[in-house]
């Protein structure tokens, strides 16, 4: 039995055949409705897989990032204080050495002038010692030259 009277070849269904061809559709579809929900659960973990590590590492990578420049601006400013630091010790003993300089060239000047008033006094404590002595000295050593004994004159009050 045919669908149509008509004859129009293969376009023409038997009725068994369309029976046969819904029965197998109804068993295909409730099939693929049954494994499809599954598919579409390993296509869903599947793309969180591949896309969700990739938003995760973008995540790491873009925390990693901000990380990285907030180290970096830590060690511009560690720099910037280590410089500011030597630069203040540079400058506190270029002041602690000029000072110490000043003191040690007191101490000289007062070290040579205390020597200058020493080495005055004990010249001038010799010339009176040596002025005292000085025309017996002479005497003695005519006495050497000429072989007789001369006598030292007496001196004078001065």
């Amino acid at each position: 039995m045919e669908l149509i009277p008509y004859p129009i070849g293969p376009l023409n269904p038997k009725v068994q055949d369309l029976g046969y061809a819904l029965a197998l559709f109804a068993f295909i579809y409730v099939l693929v409705a049954r494994v499809l929900p599954r598919m579409n659960r390993a296509l869903e973990l599947r793309d969180d897989a591949i896309n969700g590590a990739k938003e995760r590492a973008e995540a790491v990578r873009a925390r990693a990032e901000s990380e990285r420049l907030g180290t970096e601006a830590l060690l511009a400013e560690a720099r910037h204080e280590a410089a500011r630091i030597r630069q203040q010790a540079l400058e506190q003993g270029s002041a602690l050495i000029a000072e110490a300089r000043a003191d040690g060239q007191r101490e000289r000047d007062a070290v040579v002038a205390d020597g200058r008033a020493r080495i005055e006094s004990e010249c001038a404590a010799a010339d009176a010692e040596l002025r005292m002595s000085v025309s017996e000295l002479a005497s003695e050593l005519a006495s050497r030259i000429v072989g007789e004994r001369i006598a030292a004159p007496v001196e004078q009050g001065n």
